[in-house]
């Protein structure tokens, strides 16, 4: 394996995590509370999916040949008008992860230090990389955030329930030491949630 493989499995395996993060949020509503704003200056969180898709098919439709801001993205459309129900956003949204991880599948250790632009600005494919696992995840905290806010019922944690981190910790420890992605381990306690 090329030193840099492990980087690209990696972007895998947390975009993948913090995918499946939001949607856990998301599935402990109900629908209309997806299209819920506090005030004028607070999105939505279908207002937040919106904007991701738009962001996810510009900076990832032809990743390493066209700029990652495409001349057909209206980024100010992305805050206005959600979508008709939620049917239709999550559709949405898993076209645009789609495409985000087609195009990782096109990335090889080779073209890691290539450059690509957005809004004409260079990058090396990692920096790129790097730009949207910190930009997504900025915007996932906000959908679990909004989401345990607005939930009516008990919340089902999606991290380190509190009070139960020595807990959590103590069972850690009490394991051999091992070299995993942290995604491994927790889309597992992700995937064992209702």
């Amino acid at each position: 394996m090329l030193p840099q493989q492990p980087y690209i499995e990696s972007s895998k395996k947390q975009f993948f995590y913090y995918k499946t993060l939001a949607e856990k949020a998301m599935a402990q509503l109900e629908p209309q509370q997806l299209f819920y704003a506090a005030n004028d200056d607070t999105n939505s969180i279908a207002l937040i999916v919106k904007h991701m898709v738009g962001n996810m098919l510009s900076r990832w439709t032809d990743f390493l040949t066209s700029d990652g801001e495409k001349e057909w993205r209206n980024r100010d459309d992305e805050f206005q008008d959600p979508y008709e129900d939620a049917e239709i956003m999550m559709q949405k949204w898993e076209e645009a992860w789609a495409v985000l991880f087609t195009a990782l599948d096109t990335i090889t250790p080779q073209n890691l230090d290539a450059i690509i632009y957005i809004r004409n600005e260079g990058h090396t494919v990692i920096e790129a990389i790097n730009r949207q696992l910190a930009h997504y995840p900025y915007h996932i905290g906000q959908i679990v955030f909004y989401a345990k806010f607005l939930k009516q019922t008990e919340w089902q944690s999606l991290s380190i329930p509190k009070n139960n981190s020595a807990q959590y910790n103590n069972n850690k420890f009490a394991q051999e030491k091992q070299t995993i992605n942290f995604t491994d381990s927790e889309l597992n306690r992700l995937n064992d949630l209702k």
